[in-house]
């Protein structure tokens, strides 16, 4: 990690390489929090801890800045967990191993956690700095962003001062975020029933790895295969071809996340081996032929583990497959007022057994509310009709744009200023925090900045060196450029 001392600003890659040093995954942030805090305490910085574990940091304003309007940076402390399947880690107690490639910083085989620790540096940075002018400044660092936004559900009023949020969890360097899509998570669940696995049938192991997966939100449009829905349209064709029955199926780790691997356990008949083996090679060529330019590292297994002694009844089979099949995955609708933005889409991101159920969890995204209620009511009639129990939780607005936001404006101008060209002014089709923030606080005038950061929620997620120091140069312009109240 030392090597991240020598990049540009020392300051942010400095916090940046302690913050990787700290497991911190979603739901697990009490390490990385309790650092925050005693970081905090060693340099005098007031800082506060609601019920939830979000943090309240706060800074007076630097000389002659005092009559600006206050400021809030906006970061979360919570990463997602994502490792390749070769990669000893615990997210739990190791630290991620962060290296210099190139132009790029990426992590040894697993995510690295510039989603959106970067964000969190910066914040930080700019606390710990005593050459950024600004004025009346706050922190806000939020909990468990990417498995639920409960630090941001649940924020209470009366924390906030400010007038102004500047949300530091864009990806894109040149693009400044003025409104983002909700979402809410789709639950389908099923009761499994089995039955006894005949004596003469023999048992396999099938599984697809190699997919390169990512953000839900960012990547959904990129055609990137799901191996959840790869692996569950094989199943399909085998159980209709050579009645295999299935004895578990899993894939996927986060909702939010693309699933680049699956895998399921299943017992056939022995006299269908040989053509099912045939038809597996047959789709895995045909697979990796449609998805050659996007899956080029994409695999697939068939191996002969222990024997099972119970299988899916046929009945129970036959449900949950169709069902999984046939429910929407991927962009469904295109924005119609905003040119290559995502309006409405959906991740078929975990399948889980789980004792006598099986559980398919999927994330529901869309820049409208009507859009997202459309696509709840398809998912509903796919898996009741299949016999799952439906539920839809953890729903959170989007962030509507506002056309004359005086700090979209302003961000606008310094970027002009001091890059001597135009941002793209964009609606992201990911979840940020922006619009339930607006549930307490209604007055806020928002806007979303970050350098480029690549296939966050993946293993092979990376941050250009070079636009860290663009999105510092800009942050801190603004902060000085910041009106009077």
């Amino acid at each position: 990690m030392n090597e991240l001392n020598q990049l540009h600003p020392s300051s942010l890659w400095s916090i940046f390489a302690n913050i990787c040093a700290i497991p911190h995954p979603s739901k697990h942030e009490q390490k990385i929090s309790a650092w925050i805090q005693q970081w905090a305490a060693d340099l005098g910085i007031e800082c506060k801890e609601d019920e939830v574990g979000n943090l309240f940091l706060k800074k007076p304003a630097t000389a002659g800045m005092e009559n600006r309007k206050g400021v809030i940076l906006q970061a979360h402390m919570d990463m997602v967990p994502q490792k390749n399947s070769g990669t000893d880690h615990d997210f739990l107690t190791d630290p991620i191993r962060p290296y210099i490639d190139g132009e790029w910083v990426t992590a040894d085989g697993t995510t690295l956690g510039a989603d959106n620790g970067i964000g969190l540096a910066s914040a930080m940075a700019v606390l710990a700095s005593d050459d950024v002018a600004h004025g009346p400044l706050e922190v806000l660092v939020t909990i468990d962003e990417e498995a639920g936004m409960s630090g941001a559900f649940g924020l209470k009023p009366g924390w906030l001062d400010g007038d102004i949020l500047i949300n530091t969890d864009s990806e894109q360097e040149g693009e400044v975020y003025m409104g983002c899509a909700g979402g809410v998570d789709a639950t389908a669940t099923f009761m499994l029933e089995t039955e006894a696995v005949p004596q003469d049938w023999e048992s396999f192991n099938i599984s697809i790895s190699g997919l390169k997966g990512g953000h839900s939100g960012v990547d959904i449009h990129l055609g990137r295969g799901n191996a959840n829905k790869l692996l569950v349209r094989f199943l399909l064709q085998a159980s209709k071809q050579f009645a295999i029955q299935l004895t578990e199926l899993n894939g996927g780790s986060l909702r939010n996340a693309i699933p680049r691997e699956a895998n399921a356990s299943f017992v056939v008949a022995k006299q269908h081996i040989a053509a099912l083996t045939t038809a597996f090679n047959d789709y895995l060529a045909q697979i990796k032929q449609n998805l050659h330019v996007v899956e080029p590292d994409l695999s697939m297994m068939l191996i002969q583990p222990e024997e099972f002694d119970l299988m899916w009844s046929r009945a129970c089979q036959s449900n949950i497959l169709a069902a999984l099949n046939g429910a929407p995955n991927g962009v469904l609708r295109m924005s119609d007022d905003i040119e290559g933005v995502v309006e409405t889409s959906i991740n078929m991101g975990v399948l889980r057994c789980k004792g006598p159920k099986f559980v398919a969890l999927n994330l529901i995204r869309s820049l409208h509310d009507d859009g997202r209620i459309e696509t709840e009511e398809m998912i509903e009639s796919v898996f009741s009709l299949a016999g799952a129990k439906v539920e839809f939780t953890g729903a959170y607005p989007g962030w509507k744009p506002s056309t004359d936001s005086q700090i979209m404006n302003l961000v606008r101008e310094t970027y002009q200023d001091n890059f001597d060209k135009t941002p793209e002014i964009m609606v992201i089709h990911a979840g940020l925090e922006c619009g339930l923030f607006k549930t307490e606080y209604p007055h806020l005038d928002m806007v979303s900045i970050g350098p480029t950061i690549k296939f966050p929620h993946s293993p092979d997620e990376k941050v250009e060196v070079k636009t860290v120091g663009e999105y510092w140069q800009l942050l801190t312009a603004v902060l000085a450029n910041i009106p009077e109240a």
